[in-house]
C-alpha cells in the first residue's frame, strides 16, 4: 500500500493489521467457496477509511472448505508480525456467520480483555470485520444460509513467544488485532493499548488502586527499597498521563506514581508524556524550581549544562539547595497530577533518585505514605 505518514521528518510507510488480513482472508474464502472460482485478491474496507487491496495466497478448495491466506505488512512499523501469513477457512452452516481461531491465535483465559474467557483472541473490530465482509459476499452471491469461519495463523504459537500475550493471559498463540486497520508507523498506540489493557485486567479481579512505575527503576525501587508488594504495579513506560487516564476510566480510586526522577521531573512543566522525541525541558526546570529557591546565576548555569539530573541534584547539595528545590518541583508534579484526575481520585507520588548518596528518595506527596500502606509488605 502507499499510505505514508511524515514521523519526525521521515516518510514512513504504513500496513495493515492482522485484523484487515483475517477479513480479507475471510471474503476470499467465502467467495470461493460460494461461487467456486478462484480469487486473486479482494478490495477491503478499513474502519480508517483506507481502501485495502490485498493479494489472495495459498488457496484450497476441496468443496465442504475453502481456505486461503493473506499476507501481513506491517509496512514501517516494527512488528514482529511482519510477513506472516494469515489464513481464514470458510465452511458453509445452517445459519448465522460464526467466528473462531484455529492453529496459532490465542485463547483468552484472563477477564478483562476484550473478548470473554474462553473465547478465541479476535479482537471486536476484525470480528466485526469479518463477519460485514463474509455477509457482503452471502448477499452478492444471493446465499441464504450459515458461514463458519476459522482464523488460523501457523507461525502464531511461536510468535506469541515475543509478545506480551502470555502475561495478558492468552495462549496458544497471538491476538488478531487492530482498531483502524491500518499499521501507523512507528506508533505507541500498541504500547498505550498494552498498559491500558493491564488496568483493565486488574480492574476485573477487583482491585481499585494501583501502583504505577514508569519502567525497571521505579518498579525495582518500590519492591527492594520501599518494601512495596507488586501485586498492584503496572508499569506505564512514557505514558503517565496515558495510564493515569486509563486507570481513572477504569474506575481506580486510589493512584500512586513511583517514579526516578530522570522522568517525573518533567511533569514540573506538566509533560505527561516523558519520552526524548515528545521534548525534554529537564534542566529547565530544574533552572526555575532552583531559580525560585534563590540559586545563584553561577548555580543556575551549572545546573544548566547537566546532562543528568543525578549531576544536577549534586550541585544542589553543594549549595544547600537539594531538598528545597525537590520539594518545589514536587508541588509541581502534583499539581500536573491533580489536574489529570477528577474530583475524588486519590493520586500521589514518590520521587527517587538511585543514588543512595543523593538520598535515595527525594520527595513525596503528602498522602503518599497513608497511600504506601495499601502495598507494605506483611511479614
Amino acid at each position: 500500500m502507499d499510505l505514508t505518514r511524515n514521523i519526525n521528518g521521515k516518510l514512513l510507510r504504513c500496513g495493515y493489521t492482522t485484523g484487515s488480513c483475517a477479513a480479507a482472508a475471510a471474503k476470499a474464502a467465502t467467495r470461493m467457496l460460494l461461487t467456486g472460482e478462484p480469487v486473486p485478491s479482494v478490495e477491503l474496507d478499513t474502519p480508517k477509511g483506507v481502501r485495502l487491496t490485498l493479494d489472495i495466497l495459498d488457496p484450497v478448495m476441496d468443496g465442504k472448505h475453502v481456505s486461503c491466506a493473506v499476507r501481513k505488512d506491517s509496512g514501517d512499523d516494527p512488528d514482529v508480525t511482519a510477513g506472516m501469513l494469515v489464513y481464514a477457512t470458510a465452511e458453509r452452516t445452517e445459519s448465522g456467520i460464526t467466528i473462531d481461531g484455529g492453529e496459532g491465535v490465542g485463547r483468552v483465559t484472563k477477564p478483562g480483555l476484550d473478548q470473554p474467557v474462553g473465547a478465541a483472541a479476535i479482537n471486536s473490530t476484525p470480528r466485526r470485520m469479518i463477519a460485514e465482509n463474509v455477509a457482503q459476499v452471502c448477499a452478492r452471491c444471493g446465499y441464504s444460509g450459515g458461514i463458519a469461519i476459522t482464523i488460523s495463523i501457523p507461525v502464531g504459537r511461536e510468535l506469541a513467544a515475543r509478545t506480551f500475550n502470555p502475561r495478558m493471559g492468552i495462549e496458544g498463540g497471538l491476538s488478531v488485532l487492530g482498531t483502524s486497520g491500518i499499521v501507523e508507523p512507528m506508533s505507541n498506540q500498541a504500547l498505550v493499548d498494552t498498559i491500558a489493557l493491564e488496568l483493565r485486567q486488574l480492574a476485573a479481579k477487583g482491585s481499585r488502586r494501583v501502583l504505577l512505575t514508569p519502567g525497571n527503576y521505579g518498579r525495582d525501587f518500590a519492591a527492594d527499597k520501599l518494601h512495596l508488594c507488586m501485586e498492584e504495579c503496572v508499569s506505564c513506560s512514557n505514558f503517565i498521563g496515558d495510564a493515569i487516564d486509563a486507570a481513572v476510566e477504569c474506575g481506580f480510586r486510589e493512584i500512586l506514581l513511583v517514579g526516578h526522577i530522570g522522568k517525573l521531573v518533567k511533569l514540573g512543566i506538566g509533560q505527561t508524556n516523558t519520552h526524548s522525541s515528545a521534548g525534554d525541558g529537564r534542566m529547565e526546570t530544574l533552572v526555575t524550581c532552583a531559580l525560585l529557591c534563590g540559586a545563584s546565576l553561577p548555580l543556575l548555569r551549572q545546573i544548566a549544562s547537566c546532562v543528568t539530573t543525578d549531576a544536577a541534584l549534586e550541585h544542589l547539595r553543594e549549595a544547600g539547595l537539594k531538598d528545597a528545590v525537590c520539594a518545589l518541583l514536587g508541588q509541581r508534579i502534583e499539581a500536573t497530577l491533580q489536574r489529570r484526575v477528577p474530583p475524588g481520585i486519590d493520586i500521589g507520588y514518590i520521587l527517587f533518585t538511585n543514588r543512595e548518596d543523593l538520598g535515595g528518595l527525594l520527595h513525596m506527596s503528602d498522602n503518599a505514605e497513608r497511600l504506601m500502606n495499601n502495598w507494605r509488605k506483611t511479614v
